[in-house]
């Protein structure tokens, strides 16, 4: 048996060695995640204090782009507005807040868009007969002098000028009637027709109609499609942004208000002029499609049906609306048009969205249209034995 051997220094053999700590070589930090990390936090930062106008730059991510962007970052800071904007939207919150005071003389004004004569006085003035004290009417004839067959149309023309669809001269047009239409103090509703244009109503149920209405009848819908928003320019900023870009149909209805807020307004309608024609930044924008939409969108959106009181059947979905020729016209037709009481906006997006809203008079649903559009001349017969006002 061997016996126990003593340790002895300097002998290393049997020498076993405990774990102790160990001397280790620096990390190798992951320099990729390092990088990626400040890339991703630059990028949010800039999309913050810059964030993106264009629409391409919110889809670089994802579908959802902008909002799930705008949803994660804090509210960007309120822009200070120029001397400009601020006497502007004083004297326009100034004018919202006179009160309307309707009277036995408060009176319509009827404002017809047209290149000549009227091709349906005769029925207009089967509309107005015996209503002498609660109309006015205002012609604007942009290229012939009319002729008239109604005694209530007889010297009301206004000085006129040329008018070219699309470009900023029909919002022109719409303004010279509006400021000729507001020398009467009586004049509190307005609305704009044009030559095509026939009534749906007797005139008492017009003029209860918007008399009492609590709103203006302005159309306005937001249109993310290329005949919509992508027809915007940056050049409107900063007083337009392209969030509040709208579009609508030209065929108004408005209060004195309105009317007056139209005619004070220099600011928003000079961007228009300048940046919403066709062939600018290679996109045709029609000034009169998209200048009071959003002018009210932005300044009284709650003072807006956001609908025409006017009628136009745009469901053949082509460049024109229907027409509608002398055998079109029925009394089933009639009827179908007086009792839609949903308004529908259909977008320019390759999949485009219907968007259906009710008619809503002072917050009741009621049918929508008290006038409708483009009934060829040769229908004026029919329509006078059918509505028989």
């Amino acid at each position: 048996m061997k016996g126990a051997q003593a340790w002895r220094p300097g002998s290393m053999g049997d020498l076993q060695i405990l774990p102790g700590s160990r001397h280790r070589p620096p990390m190798k930090r992951p320099i990729w995640i390092i990088l990626l990390v400040s890339l991703v936090s630059l990028f949010l930062v800039c999309a913050y204090i810059y964030p993106p106008q264009g629409s391409a730059a919110c889809y670089v991510f994802s579908s959802r782009g902008c909002k799930v962007l705008a949803n994660w970052l804090p509210p960007s800071p309120t822009r200070e507005s120029s001397d400009e904007e601020i006497a502007s939207q004083v004297v326009i919150r100034d004018i919202l807040n006179i009160p309307t005071v309707l009277s036995e003389k408060s009176k319509i004004a009827f404002m017809f868009l047209t290149p000549s004569s009227l091709p349906f006085e005769k029925l207009w003035d089967m509309f107005f007969r015996g209503h002498e004290e609660k109309f006015s009417v205002y012609v604007h004839a942009s290229k012939e002098k009319p002729v008239h067959v109604s005694r209530y149309f007889l010297n009301r023309e206004i000085r006129s000028d040329e008018v070219v669809w699309g470009k900023i001269s029909m919002v022109d047009a719409e303004r010279r009637l509006l400021a000729h239409a507001l020398e009467d103090s009586d004049n509190q509703h307005f609305v704009l027709l044009s030559d095509s244009c026939v009534p749906l109503h007797s005139f008492d149920y017009v003029y209860d109609y918007l008399m009492h209405a609590n709103m203006s009848f302005v159309d306005c819908f937001l249109d993310p499609g290329p005949h919509g928003n992508g027809r915007y320019s940056d050049h409107m900023l900063p007083e337009v942004e392209k969030k509040d870009f709208r579009k609508g149909a030209q065929w108004f209805s408005m209060k004195r208000q309105h009317a007056l807020i139209v005619m004070a307004d220099s600011l928003y309608y000079s961007r228009f002029r300048d940046y919403c024609k066709p062939g600018f930044d290679g996109k045709n924008c029609i000034a009169d499609e998209h200048y009071l939409p959003t002018f009210f969108s932005m300044l009284d959106p709650g003072g807006i049906a956001n609908w025409s009181v006017t009628h136009v059947d745009w469901s053949e979905r082509k460049w024109h609306p229907k027409s509608y020729k002398a055998q079109d016209v029925t009394e089933a037709l009639l009827q179908n048009i007086t009792s839609i009481d949903m308004s529908i906006h259909v977008t320019s997006e390759a999949k485009s969205v219907e968007l259906v809203q009710p008619c809503l008079w002072n917050g009741i649903k009621r049918p929508c249209y008290l006038f409708a559009r483009k009934f060829y001349p040769e229908t004026v017969d029919k329509l006078m034995t059918l509505l028989n006002f």
